[in-house]
């Protein structure tokens, strides 16, 4: 393979992403750059190769450690482009685990664009063209909130439409530790923190248990 591509992923190669992985993740920066011209897929801020590499492929990466690759599915609860949703089922396609991720999207466009690299890749992926916040009594393995809602958002979500879920993730920005902060006077939360390979302004949490306060 290039060395400039694998040179361009080396803040994952200690998660042991294969050579596959990186071809495969070239492969969606390219359907990503094509769908960008017509319609928004992600911030034309951010629509370069090396941005969306930075910004998008390795941040949503970091998270595979956090994901609970026993259960049956993971679910990406605003998956928009798909990050991190369509980079943990790539992750997950050539570790050769057959766990569904579930990405929901209600936007027409973004979803059906989900659906068009799931089966260019061949992701094990089911895609939802629906609103998350009215579908009750989800169950799933792994939660995961990128650029989403806010924190306090999410987790009432969590709480009220999940019946069932073993850990919540999410991607928190410079502004995250005094949301984070303001969530805590009103959840009482299990977790882990892990700071970002992305920025160092940035962390990321790791949700076991959520309880409300009374």
């Amino acid at each position: 393979m290039d060395q400039e591509i694998f040179n361009s992923y080396s803040r994952i190669n200690h998660l042991n992403v294969s050579r596959e992985t990186f071809l495969d993740f070239e492969n969606y920066i390219s359907m990503i750059l094509e769908k960008n011209k017509k319609i928004n897929i992600i911030s034309q801020n951010t629509a370069s190769k090396k941005a969306i590499i930075n910004r998008h492929i390795i941040d949503s990466a970091q998270i595979i450690d956090f994901v609970d690759l026993n259960s049956n599915t993971t679910t990406d609860i605003g998956s928009g482009g798909g990050m991190p949703g369509i980079i943990i089922a790539i992750i997950l396609k050539n570790m050769k685990n057959n766990m569904n991720v579930h990405l929901y999207e209600k936007s027409y466009h973004k979803s059906h664009f989900l659906k068009e690299v799931s089966k260019k890749l061949n992701l094990n992926t089911k895609v939802f063209q629906k609103n998350i916040f009215e579908i009750k009594n989800l169950e799933t393995g792994t939660i995961m909130s990128r650029a989403f809602k806010p924190m306090p958002v999410v987790l009432e979500l969590v709480y009220e439409n999940f019946s069932k879920y073993k850990n919540l993730i999410f991607f928190m920005g410079k502004s995250g530790k005094k949301l984070f902060e303001n969530s805590k006077k009103n959840w009482e939360l299990e977790y882990i923190e892990k700071k970002s390979l992305t920025n160092e302004d940035s962390f990321l949490i790791n949700i076991k248990k959520i309880k409300k306060k009374k």
